[in-house]
């Protein structure tokens, strides 16, 4: 899922999201309660399995809450990047145990195949309805936020994909009401499972990417690089690091060789190129190592640093 870095956080003031995320939990927390009560009493465990799902959610926020109070701490000599990834941890852990809890779902909805119990279609529906309203009250809560935040997000897709399963444990409660047929709930829980296990994996990928110093997905690296060696008076550009300090703001890294006859402007050139790397790039973090054209780096490559496979080095 790509995202420009354009992004910034103040759509919404930081103490109201804090607000926001903290109203959220308190009614995941209640609804979880309420499902897990009506779950028991009904015998559903499609009703259980969506409240364990509204648990995550719950802590999910939580953990985001936190995150979001130490990203905001100013930089220091323990973190010179500043606190910024802490959302991204938190999205990880998050995400980590959101497959964990789907893998869970599925082993249980195997043993209800094997051994079918009788369910309460009734209270299915009631406990259900609610559970959508809530679900639908909490992505509100968290929409505009997400847009801006990886974790958010993952709250806001969660509450939706909540939502959608509260209707899905609806018509099972109405099919069971009308029809009798206990398979749905396992076949249900199933879904649920499945949709959360889908979610996840599809939503782990870009936090393990930023963590893992990969380049921001939106940005061709190699048209970077051409608009910086474009840039007049520059002869090349090698040593290139790009990453994401955090989702919304990109960096560079990279060792740029003024051209012969130019090292007398060599400080005009590197404005030149930053400011294209902000405006055309979104890069608005960089820094670049100038070399003069007859004292470059040998054998350099052109993304890294010096390259440790050549003969003669280790």
């Amino acid at each position: 899922m790509a995202h420009g870095h354009h992004h910034h956080h103040h759509h919404v003031d930081p103490e109201a999201g804090d607000r926001r995320v903290i109203a959220a939990v308190v009614v995941n927390l209640g609804l979880t309660i309420a499902q897990i009560i009506g779950g028991i009493l009904s015998g559903s465990l499609a009703l259980i399995a969506d409240a364990l799902h509204n648990f995550s959610d719950a802590i999910s926020l939580l953990i985001a809450f936190a995150a979001r109070k130490i990203a905001r701490r100013p930089r220091d000599a323990t973190m010179t990047f500043g606190y910024g990834r802490a959302e991204t941890v938190a999205a990880l852990i998050n995400y980590t145990t959101l497959i964990l809890i789907g893998l869970y779902l599925l082993y249980e909805a195997g043993a209800r195949f094997l051994d079918p119990q009788p369910v309460e279609g009734w209270l299915i529906v009631i406990v259900a309805g609610i559970a959508l309203v809530v679900d639908l009250v909490t992505a509100m809560l968290t929409f505009a936020m997400s847009k801006t935040s990886m974790n958010i997000r993952a709250a806001f897709l969660h509450n939706v994909a909540d939502a959608l399963g509260s209707v899905a444990v609806i018509v099972a409660g109405v099919l069971i009401l009308l029809f009798g047929w206990w398979v749905v709930d396992p076949i249900l829980t199933v879904l649920i499972a499945g949709y959360i296990l889908w979610q996840s994996v599809r939503e782990i990928g870009p936090v393990m990417r930023v963590l893992m110093l990969g380049s921001p997905p939106e940005i061709e690296t190699e048209a970077v690089l051409q608009a910086v060696r474009d840039t007049e008076g520059v002869s090349g550009i090698h040593h290139a690091h790009f990453w994401q300090m955090t989702e919304a703001r990109a960096s560079l890294d990279a060792h740029v060789v003024i051209e012969e006859g130019a090292w007398t402007r060599a400080d005009a050139v590197k404005a030149a190129i930053k400011a294209r790397l902000r405006d055309t790039f979104g890069i608005d973090h960089s820094t670049l190592e100038l070399e003069c054209a007859r004292h470059a780096c040998v054998e350099a490559t052109t993304f890294g640093g010096a390259n440790r496979d050549a003969p003669g080095r280790t």
